[in-house]
């Protein structure tokens, strides 16, 4: 994680989207799923940037594995040539060409795993590796325990050198599920050796609200509840579940967003103070935020799901008349909720989250909404009232921060008006490293920081239970709006994003 207290990295070239450089042992990367949708669009084209931005000099190699025993070496190979192209058009071809064939190959698997064990000791050998392995599990979430358990069984999950086992979410489906994902990996691999990915703890902005709140005195004496009305944090998608319906229908917005993304964002808003920038010093302190949120009640949330509309001008479907889900589905789609921190720092301070498909727009954002003052000085010569100050922290699309503020505006008569103080990391920094790449970069590195502990998975589970029953109310609406109009009935002050304006809703009857 790019932390001040990191030098040893040099400060990279963020106009070509570099990391700043500390190069990680030389160590064999093994993909579970190598040849699925995550590993072609995420983990592969990050590997080949590493190498190309010369992190991996000293050697990473990379094994991918899956139970197609059609596929060999040249095969993989140019699956990944593929993957790289399609996320860098602009890939040199020669240095990608001499990468894949140099360092790149793979394994088919079965039920035995011996035949792995044997091709990992052959290719240590053969490049003269120190015996430090990487095993990414990019896998659906039910070929997780099988998956440990073989790696268990094999010895794999100890070596010569480090060892490293990856988990992508989700991290169970609810508490008793995560309990038990946690015991059955902790029966094989030590907790320092596990890293859960959560790819939004990657992004350049999500990193920076530490250095922003922690590096910036005038804004952490700001930050509490003496200052802060309230903090929204948002996260739209204009796209719907595509072919993720399998998943989706087991899942919901709640699994899948809230639980994880917003939870995690919600952590880094609201954390004390660090000990320290190591991982168990933010953990603690992530930790303590989740263990402070008052139990949810039913009043404090909503759910909702899309029916037919139109984005962009273009009609699009409902959920329910999506390929692969139930013609009665209750799965949400959209989930609002308002959750109250009872510490010292936030006592009656709102945090609202709110996520939800087929939104008008893509959008990832965390809005800070400061308190006005005390005292209305200009109502003798100004009928509006002053705008609350607020700092909204941009992730996607486009990463930043903007602070606004009332000023006067020229001439006559006297008139305040609200702008903008804003940073853009595009215009700063050009091109941004991927999440993926950043996270990929720390894992090698061995920092936990911007991984997600088994502690944090288990305690945002539990804060979530009473949601999670499949009894709560689901309303419907339109696709192309920023959800049902009941969400804003718990929400009432926080504004949709951007402009607030959305398209026209009816109050529906709840599914």
């Amino acid at each position: 994680m790019p932390l001040p207290n990191q030098s040893a990295r040099g400060d990279g070239d963020y106009s070509t989207g570099e990391l700043p450089h500390h190069e990680p042992d030389p160590s064999l990367f093994v993909i579970f799923g190598a040849t699925g949708d995550l590993s072609r669009r995420k983990i592969l084209p990050a590997l080949w940037q590493l190498h190309a931005q010369g992190f991996t000099k000293q050697g990473l190699y990379v094994l991918g594995v899956t139970r197609d025993d059609n596929i060999e070496d040249d095969a993989f190979r140019q699956i990944t040539l593929e993957a790289v192209r399609g996320a860098d058009p602009n890939a040199d071809a020669a240095a990608l060409q001499e990468w894949v064939s140099k360092y790149v190959y793979f394994q088919d698997v079965d039920e035995d795993y011996a035949p792995l064990v044997e091709r990992i000791t052959a290719l240590e050998q053969e490049h003269s590796l120190p015996g430090n392995r990487t095993f990414y599990l990019s896998l659906p979430p039910g070929a997780f325990p099988p998956t440990v358990e073989k790696l268990g069984a094999v010895g794999l999950n100890h070596g010569p050198g480090w060892t490293r086992l990856v988990i992508e979410k989700p991290f169970g489906r609810d508490l008793a599920s995560a309990r038990a994902l946690n015991d059955l990996v902790h029966r094989c691999f030590d907790e320092s050796q596990i890293y859960r990915i959560d790819h939004y703890l990657g992004k350049e902005t999500v990193q920076n609200l530490i250095v922003f709140r922690f590096a910036n005195a005038m804004f952490e004496s700001l930050w509490d509840r003496d200052r802060i009305e309230s903090v929204t944090i948002t996260v739209a998608e204009e796209l719907g579940v595509e072919k993720r319906a399998g998943y989706y229908e087991s899942a919901g917005a709640l699994r899948d967003m809230v639980q994880s993304h917003l939870t995690q964002l919600l952590t880094l808003v609201a954390m004390d103070v660090p000990s320290g920038l190591d991982a168990a010093a933010i953990r603690a302190e992530k930790i303590k935020v989740l263990r402070s949120i008052r139990p949810i009640s039913p009043e404090d949330a909503v759910l909702g799901q899309y029916e037919p509309g139109q984005i962009d001008g273009k009609d699009v479907a409902g959920y329910r008349e999506e390929p692969g889900v139930a013609p009665d589905s209750r799965t949400e789609t959209f989930a609002a909720l308002t959750l109250h921190l009872e510490n010292w720092r936030w006592q009656g301070v709102p945090f609202y989250l709110r996520t939800g498909k087929r939104m008008p727009r893509r959008l990832t954002e965390i809005e800070i909404k400061f308190r006005r003052a005390p005292v209305w000085m200009f109502r003798s010569v100004v009928a509006d009232e002053l705008h609350r100050n607020t700092l909204l922290v941009t992730l996607q699309p486009n990463e930043g921060f903007s602070l606004f503020f009332d000023v006067k505006a020229p001439g006559e008569p006297f008139r305040l008006r609200r702008l903008p103080l804003h940073f853009s990391y595009d215009e700063e920094f050009a091109v941004l490293p991927e999440a993926y790449q950043t996270l990929i970069l720390d894992l090698l590195l061995g920092d936990q920081t911007l991984f997600v502990h088994a502690d944090e998975v288990e305690t945002s589970w539990a804060l979530y239970a009473p949601l999670l029953d499949g009894r709560r109310a689901v309303y419907p609406y339109p696709a192309g709006t920023w959800g049902p109009i009941e969400a804003e009935l718990i929400s009432s002050r926080a504004p949709l994003p951007g402009d607030g304006s959305a398209a026209p809703r009816g109050t529906r009857a709840a599914r």
